[in-house]
């Protein structure tokens, strides 16, 4: 290229732009005068191209790229809002109201039985605490000395304590749950996740109801209503409220949580079921190749509840003996492994399974009714 036709290219390409583009510039000052008043605008938060081959290509761009950079500034702007608030969107307080339901309903119509378990695990032989030979012995017995309130001493906490346990299990199980899903409850979950939310909900749960657990077993352990009052009166509690304060004033927070860390192996027990429960219902789902969420009849809703409360209790049992004896005040123990070492010192493994038999009947009914008043509930 010489040096004359280097100087005519450049002529026809003067500040960047070419002849046809000059003539425009030339013609129609205003408008471009516009246009480049718009592009300094946006320009500050996104680089817009600028063409000028004709006015309405320029007009429609610069109308977009303004609209996209008060997207960016808008996502800009809510991004911690909006994380925050999603955190929330996957909590569902229906899931509360259908534990609460379930927990009381069925702890009102089976409370006897667990009286039973709590009074059977507790009877090491050690005491002069009531001893009995069998449940319809313990039945008998705690209803001629004690009549039919007898039976149900300690239904008001553990009225309150069941509801809250497990309104408050199934709010923080289904939100993480909820949470690991994405929002997407089509997407399968296997059993490591299923063990993994139902852990941190029994985690969650264990913290905000211990004190209620250790008031039921203290009032469920006072016995003979019908005989003098102990002169010990810190020891004799009037009920729930009663039992707190008095609780609280001569043991302090430690005493609200005594039994916590046994109560830990619980944790493991939801765990199991509800990973037991979870899996069952997916696989009977995808053997009749429907989805895995796919809702049951009653019958299938009880038999799933059943078999996963009876694999759960059967491998974590004897946690409910220690955590029970470790709330007791007939009972004095230094800690986890002294109640551990001393039960099976004097019992062997047999007192670690204390009280079983009523336990499986409490249970065994009690969760088929939770999980069922909650299955359709939240359907």
């Amino acid at each position: 290229m010489n040096y004359r036709d280097e100087r005519n290219r450049s002529k026809r390409t003067t500040w960047g732009y070419s002849r046809p583009a000059r003539s425009l510039i030339r013609d129609h000052p205003s408008r471009i005068s516009c246009c480049m008043s718009a592009i300094v605008k946006v320009k500050e938060n996104v680089d817009v191209p600028f063409h000028i081959e004709s006015n309405t290509g320029s007009s429609q761009q610069l109308t977009n790229s303004t609209a996209n950079s008060a997207n960016v500034n808008m996502k800009n702007t809510h991004s911690n809002g909006n994380s925050t608030i999603s955190l929330f969107s996957h909590v569902k307080y229906q899931h509360l109201l259908a534990g609460i339901s379930g927990g009381a309903i069925s702890t009102l119509l089976l409370h006897p039985l667990d009286l039973m378990k709590i009074r059977f695990a507790v009877s090491d032989g050690r005491t002069t605490l009531p001893q009995y030979n069998s449940l319809s012995s313990a039945f008998y017995t705690v209803f001629r000395q004690e009549g039919v309130k007898g039976l149900y001493r300690g239904v008001a906490p553990n009225v309150w304590g069941s509801g809250s346990a497990w309104g408050f299990y199934f709010l923080f199980y289904n939100s993480i749950k909820n949470w690991i899903q994405k929002g997407d409850s089509q997407y399968p979950l296997g059993p490591t996740w299923h063990m993994l939310a139902a852990a941190e909900a029994g985690v969650l749960t264990l913290l905000v109801t211990n004190p209620i657990w250790v008031v039921k077993t203290r009032l469920c352990l006072q016995y003979g209503i019908r005989g003098p009052v102990p002169t010990e009166a810190s020891t004799w509690y009037n009920g729930m409220g009663d039992a707190l304060v008095k609780i609280y004033k001569m043991e302090g927070i430690r005493g609200l949580y005594r039994g916590f860390v046994p109560g830990m192996f619980g944790v493991v027990h939801g765990a199991i079921q509800f990973m037991t429960y979870e899996e069952m219902k997916a696989f009977y789902n995808t053997y009749r190749k429907l989805p895995h969420d796919n809702k049951l009849t009653t019958g299938e809703y009880l038999g799933f509840a059943a078999i996963s409360k009876l694999v759960a209790a059967a491998s974590t049992y004897p946690y409910q003996v220690l955590r029970t004896r470790m709330q007791d005040i007939h009972h004095n123990y230094r800690g986890t492994w002294d109640c551990i070492k001393k039960t099976w010192k004097y019992e062997g493994t047999r007192g670690f399974y204390k009280g079983l038999a009523p336990y499986l009947l409490h249970v065994t009914p009690n969760i088929c009714l939770v999980m069922l008043i909650y299955e359709k509930f939240t359907n």
